[in-house]
């Protein structure tokens, strides 16, 4: 039986504590979904508030909110800034992203965003790209293609996985390429191995790394003096990324220190990196790689 839930969000009290909301204040969630972190944000914001919510996938235009406070924007958070000025929003008091897949996502199976069914080699996000699974696995190099396993997947056999799926060419479908890489997956770990698999691919065809690297870069040009920056991650690339970004400052991570050793960085780090409960793992599994982290935008060169 298909799944009539778009996504159930995760770490929501946490996230919402997080943000700190102004009911004043302007925020905008750049993973807007099902629109379950939006709601909670809504609830909390006055009649002078303001709440942008960003998605690339036009889905998530049926579960927008009929609210004269609210904004739907269609499109990728890497453009942040320009939509920001489009709705004639400066500043925000913050920012919002829940990097995991939506239920929707792998509940429609014909996206192919998942291994348990067969379908066409898509999982574009944004429907309207171009770009696909299924142009990624036939055009790419056998090289190539190990690298976005490796990298993306941490698929440690990527080379011999690239050279499977090279060698069983042309692909067409999700279960042509499950074919292609069974034989090289151990039984025990088959599930765990083709998710990292379907993983990698996804990020690829996405762009999804360099959208939050542009996403990061743009949070210090948008957000206010004490506005906050919460976003969710779900696999180390994603996390790596947001602890040096918001350790340092920078998309490097590298720290920068003044005179007398300080680290020069804009941001203030707000409480401890935050994962889901026993509790909330039981009610939502897919919640149970995720991980919070908050930081306060403090605009001065010391901490």
């Amino acid at each position: 039986m298909e799944s009539t839930v778009y996504h159930i969000p995760a770490l929501l009290d946490q996230s919402i504590e997080g943000l700190a909301i102004k009911p004043d204040g302007a925020y905008v969630d750049v993973t807007f979904g099902g629109g379950g972190h939006s709601r909670a944000i809504m609830a909390r914001l006055g009649a002078h508030g303001r709440l942008v919510g960003m998605d690339q996938d036009m889905d998530a235009w049926s579960n927008r909110l009929e609210d004269e406070r609210f904004t739907f924007a269609h499109g990728n958070f890497s453009f942040l800034k320009n939509f920001l000025r489009y709705y004639g929003i400066p500043r925000v008091d913050g920012i919002l992203a829940d990097l995991g897949v939506s239920f929707h996502h792998f509940d429609a199976v014909e996206r192919g965003f998942t291994f348990r069914a067969d379908a066409p080699l898509d999982m574009r996000m944004n429907r309207s790209a171009a770009f696909t699974a299924r142009e990624l696995l036939n055009t790419y190099s056998e090289e190539r293609l190990a690298e976005v396993l490796y990298l993306y997947g941490e698929l440690r056999q990527s080379r011999r996985l690239a050279a499977a799926i090279v060698k069983a060419r042309p692909l067409s479908t999700t279960g042509e390429l499950v074919d292609a890489v069974r034989p090289l997956l151990k039984a025990s770990q088959e599930k765990k191995e083709l998710s990292m698999v379907f993983q990698a691919l996804r990020i690829e065809v996405n762009g999804e790394l360099d959208a939050l690297r542009k996403l990061l870069a743009q949070s210090l040009e948008v957000l206010n003096p004490g506005g906050r920056l919460a976003i969710i991650t779900y696999h180390s690339l994603e996390d790596r990324l947001v602890k040096n970004f918001m350790r340092a400052g920078n998309i490097e991570g590298r720290l920068e220190k003044d005179f007398y050793g300080r680290v020069n960085t804009p941001w203030r780090l707000v409480g401890k990196v935050a994962v889901p409960s026993d509790e909330e793992v039981a009610r939502n599994p897919r919640s149970r790689s995720a991980k919070l982290r908050v930081a306060e935008f403090v605009s001065t060169t010391n901490p």
